[in-house]
């Protein structure tokens, strides 16, 4: 059987393309760029269908391909097949709310990709920099438990290859804590004037605990976003549904780190320390919706508390190592901000020195 081919462009998105992978004819289509991140563009894809054609299929799709630079391609690709990962093995096996796929392809390599999805217009996607208010942030917390609830510490996550960051282990987690350790003296460099002198200290304190922090409560893992922020998000226009977009961070660890990710980063300081603590609280008896034992809510505040540490992770190593562009880069300084305030009013870094210490 012939393999349908992956588009290399936008103009490969062709009407006879999508008629293949559709199993329906397609007369004409018109693509559009709807946006253009930092490895990778999206386009919308309206489609016109031949006779008898179209059935229950939407008439908009959203084309999800590779940056066009075969240098980004090549260092992107682990995020490539991350997302196909998603898609092709877990999709179907977790609750998280996303657009429907209705195609998803990658090479050999990882650098040939293609993702074809529901086009969720109208709804808007969240503004990082901006923030959300309370409502937005519990339909936030109460998905994620729909994609770590259903399949909390499966033993096949401990193997788990589609993931971009897999289960740490010790030579893993202090290889991640060193290229870290890099990542902050970089992000300081091109960020420093920028950042305080408080939030920049708290950046090397979380340096120097990074690795003993990845191996903390290896009994308690499921498979995580890994980048679960407001611009990843979109909300219908009347804030009541919720859809998650662009697993190309796709992970394995302590689950709260997605919860305290969006939440850290997210969210005004003030409001964040107001309702953190009942977000908390709706996120955990969501998961026990989903048939999680054995895990009360002072467990899970205290792996929230923990889990803070995944805004410092990620940005750092964004800032260092992914091209920057203007706003790029306003959202990593206010991530990097609102995550940093939050360690340190959570004792975070404490935590960690506590339970590292035990036997």
């Amino acid at each position: 059987m012939t393999r349908t081919p992956i588009p290399a462009t936008p103009e490969e998105i062709t009407a006879q393309w999508l008629s293949t992978i559709l199993a329906t004819p397609v007369a004409e289509v018109t693509v559009s760029p709807i946006g253009t991140g930092q490895t990778g563009a999206t386009y919308r894809a309206e489609v016109t269908y031949g006779a008898g054609g179209g059935g229950d299929l939407p008439a908009t799709f959203v084309v999800k391909l590779p940056a066009q630079d075969p240098a980004v391609r090549a260092s992107a690709s682990f995020g490539y097949q991350a997302e196909h990962a998603f898609y092709t093995e877990v999709a179907d096996t977790v609750q998280v709310p996303m657009p429907r796929c209705y195609h998803c392809d990658i090479n050999s390599d990882g650098t040939d990709f293609v993702l074809v999805l529901a086009d969720m217009a109208p709804a808007v996607q969240g503004d990082q920099i901006a923030g959300c208010g309370a409502p937005e942030a519990e339909l936030a917390a109460r998905a994620l438990a729909g994609l770590h609830g259903p399949r909390w510490c499966d033993p096949m996550w401990r193997d788990f290859a589609g993931a971009a960051m897999g289960k740490p282990d010790p030579d893993s987690a202090n290889g991640l804590g060193s290229i870290f350790a890099m990542a902050v003296g970089l992000t300081k460099d091109k960020l420093g004037q920028r950042l305080s002198a408080e939030d920049a200290a708290t950046l090397d304190a979380v340096a120097e605990v990074m690795a003993p922090w990845l191996l903390l409560e290896p009994d308690r893992y499921s498979i995580l976003h890994g980048d679960f922020r407001l611009d990843n998000l979109l909300f219908d226009p009347d804030r009541t549904r919720i859809s998650v977009v662009d697993w190309q961070t796709l992970a394995v660890g302590l689950p709260a780190r997605d919860l305290a990710y969006f939440v850290a980063s997210g969210l005004d300081p003030q409001l964040r320390a107001e309702i953190e603590r009942d977000l908390v609280g709706s996120y955990h008896r969501e998961l026990l919706t989903h048939g999680v034992e054995d895990y009360d809510e002072d467990t899970c505040w205290r792996d929230y508390r923990l889990g803070l540490l995944q805004v410092p992770l990620i940005t750092a190593l964004a800032v260092a190592f992914v091209t920057s562009t203007e706003r790029g880069d306003d959202v990593m300084v206010a991530m990097i901000q609102r995550s940093c305030r939050a360690i340190r009013e959570l004792g975070s870094l404490e935590l960690i020195a506590e339970l590292s210490a035990l036997p």
